[in-house]
């Protein structure tokens, strides 16, 4: 019924553009579930995250952040090659049933790939197309062989607002089933139980690697794996000789051919740098080393003023990392003191490379600002801060009619998407002030929308839920208490 009623106010309330954008947003919505046309619709209407003209205007800017994610390949001197496989190597296989059920997960609500194939058609096509793509996999992984054709163009989102460098533009990859709350929470969870101890405090050490995927040896990286010699030649393959391009908007650069470093934006990318990367572990039991994805810190337990432990740590991270070809931003690598003894002393900066490196008073890990005196205040503000911004936009569409389906749409996605942003591992500590600031937005959605809205502390425990169900003996102990209560 609301549904109707919006478009009815639609068609007599709103200008002739913003109609035909309301009813082919939530017409093609209905009809065929594309969430990603949707979308669109609605960023058209407000104007939402558009992209600035300085950002397309540049024709040449695709070729030349093409050469910069390449500029390793010129340092590589160490040649990949493949090994004769034996007769009794086992080929990895996988079986009709296995991809099925791949397919079968796959998320329709998502945006499609590169491919531009809609999460809907692999999935409701699994059984047509479990047999294709089982023939696909396995004839690769037999002839240990790729396909060009599989190579994915780079799309770079910029890091900023305001782009100084190439290096402010960051190709986008994850890890599936885990989430940078897990390593925050690591990290405080050292911390505060560190900070128990008398005479007792913490160095963390935020370090920034340029340009970290396209350092890639890949000889290197498959001398430090224990895999059968075909799936080894495999990787190989999907490393070496494989075609770039970066697009931007409807600019594409020229392909360039590159034999260092990992496709850009590829879940596989990701995987094989953790492999790359297992063997930088922490030698002294006083550190810890927090590492998710390209992103390391340096956590150091240090007691009675003794660093010895820690600084050596950091010389070792210093040297592991030019053996395999990292480069460590020494300039953006950030350091931060959590110190809460009466008797402080001045704490001595670290160098790295003869560089000193910021004791800075806070810092943005993982996309949460944490301060040296641990509270979330400086967080709550940015949260709130972005999520006012989003507000703009609810109302926009409110005056243009918009159906509260759509509205509650737009505010899942946005407003509480941010809000909700690795919040099982702050929430739990925030003030009632910070608290009641995250709880006015909810209220003031809820007046423009018109419906009931889940309230900030419910986004906490439905996380805490999910985070336990991740894992069945998390040591996160909010979740651990929360699913205890809930059997």
């Amino acid at each position: 019924m609301l549904q109707s009623e919006a478009v009815d106010d639609c068609k007599s309330a709103c200008s002739p553009e913003v109609e035909r954008l309301h009813l082919q947003s939530w017409g093609h919505f209905k009809d065929s579930g594309d969430s990603r046309h949707m979308w669109q619709c609605i960023q058209a209407i407000t104007n939402y995250k558009t992209t600035s003209p300085a950002y397309d205007s540049h024709a040449s800017l695709p070729d030349a952040l093409n050469d910069f994610y390449a500029w390793f390949e010129a340092q590589n001197s160490v040649a990949a090659r493949k090994t004769i496989r034996p007769l009794n190597d086992q080929v990895l296989c996988f079986s009709t049933a296995e991809v099925k059920r791949t397919l079968c997960r796959v998320n329709p609500c998502k945006s499609a790939g590169p491919d531009n194939i809609p999460g809907r058609v692999l999935r409701e096509c699994a059984e047509q197309l479990a047999d294709v793509f089982t023939d696909i996999f396995n004839i690769s992984l037999s002839s240990t062989i790729i396909p060009t054709c599989l190579t994915t163009t780079i799309v770079p989102m910029p890091k900023t607002s305001t782009v100084l460098c190439l290096n402010d533009y960051c190709p986008f990859v994850y890890r599936p089933n885990h989430s940078t709350s897990d390593a925050i929470t690591i990290a405080l969870h050292l911390a505060l139980t560190h900070m128990d101890n008398k005479d007792s405090y913490i160095r963390m050490l935020f370090t920034d690697f340029s340009s970290t995927f396209n350092t890639i040896i890949p000889q290197h990286l498959i001398e430090k794996l224990s895999l059968n010699i075909s799936l080894c030649n495999w990787i190989l393959d999907f490393l070496t000789g494989r075609p770039q391009s970066v697009q931007i908007g409807n600019s594409i650069s020229s392909t360039t051919t590159l034999s260092t470093g990992a496709p850009q934006g590829c879940v596989l990318s990701s995987m094989l740098f953790t492999l790359l990367t297992h063997d930088c572990a922490a030698m002294h039991s006083s550190n810890h080393i927090v590492k998710f994805v390209n992103d390391t810190t340096v956590v150091g337990l240090i007691s009675k003023n003794y660093e010895s432990a820690y600084r050596e740590e950091v010389r070792r991270l210093t040297a592991w990392c030019k053996a395999n070809n990292l480069s460590l931003n020494v300039d953006k690598t950030k350091e931060m003191v959590v110190d809460f003894r009466r008797a402080q002393s001045g704490h001595s900066p670290l160098f790295i490379n003869g560089t000193s490196v910021e004791i800075a008073k806070s810092t943005k890990f993982l996309g949460v600002h944490l301060a040296e005196n641990l509270t979330w205040s400086l967080n709550t503000s940015s949260i709130s801060k972005k999520a006012h911004q989003c507000l703009y936009f609810l109302r926009r569409l409110r005056k243009a009619h918009l159906s509260p389906l759509i509205l509650t749409m737009f505010y899942s996605g946005t407003i509480e998407s941010i809000q909700s942003s690795c919040i099982t591992a702050w929430f739990g500590s925030c003030t009632i002030s910070d608290r009641k600031t995250l709880q006015q937005i909810v209220r003031t959605a809820e007046k423009i929308i018109g419906v009931s809205l889940p309230s900030i502390t419910d986004m906490y425990i439905t996380r805490c839920f999910r985070c336990s169900n991740f894992t069945s003996h998390s040591f996160f102990p909010q979740a651990i208490r929360l699913l205890n209560t809930q059997n």
